[in-house]
């Protein structure tokens, strides 16, 4: 049985669409890139259920790290993304600075955020170590995949608190899911 880096890769593999998507973000080269989240976990469950691999996926969010924290600079390079992408995929593809959601992210969820030191370090901070997956697609066409908590969960189709960070959206997130795939495990904070 191959390994769950393995498996991951195949699945990722497996959707043209979230290729599609790896390939752009390769060609625009942002500082310390990634796709990761549902445009991750939503592809694996679905394979693991049966499902479509697409099924579902209403966003692909982009990460990247720069240390140039203002809007502007943000502005700049989501519009530079959408520009990259045709219709759909202009519209789904979301971009986000890492260098800055240390300065908002309390105001809109009311929870404290530390800065950040880099893309990878975000995942550690997600709500659920399932959904704490990251890829990048490297210019020799091979994929780097961060994981801070591993995959286990991912493949277990388990839901289960951070173990880092304490998230009160929890419960909200746990039960969309769980609405999406009933095949999910689900188990509460402590």
């Amino acid at each position: 049985m191959p390994d769950l880096t393995s498996r991951l890769e195949a699945i990722i593999r497996s959707s043209p669409r979230l290729m599609q998507v790896l390939g752009t973000a390769r060609r625009i080269d942002l500082p310390d890139w990634m796709i990761f989240s549902g445009a991750i976990y939503q592809p694996v469950w679905n394979h693991l259920t049966g499902r479509p691999l697409d099924n579902g996926v209403k966003d692909y969010d982009l990460g990247y790290f720069d240390l140039d924290t203002s809007y502007e600079a943000e502005d700049s390079i989501i519009r530079r993304v959408a520009a990259a992408f045709e219709q759909p995929l202009s519209a789904m593809v979301e971009v986000r600075n890492q260098a800055r959601v240390h300065l908002w992210f309390e105001r809109r969820f009311g929870e404290p955020y530390s800065p950040l030191q880099g893309t990878a370090e975000a995942l550690s901070r997600f709500t659920s170590p399932a959904f704490a997956v990251g890829v990048r697609l490297e210019p020799d066409g091979h994929l780097t995949i961060a994981a801070p908590f591993g995959l286990d969960d991912l493949f277990a189709m388990r839901i289960r608190p951070n173990p880092r960070r304490a998230s009160s959206g929890f419960a909200r997130i746990a039960e969309s899911a769980s609405r999406r795939w009933p095949e999910v495990q689900v188990e509460p904070p402590a």
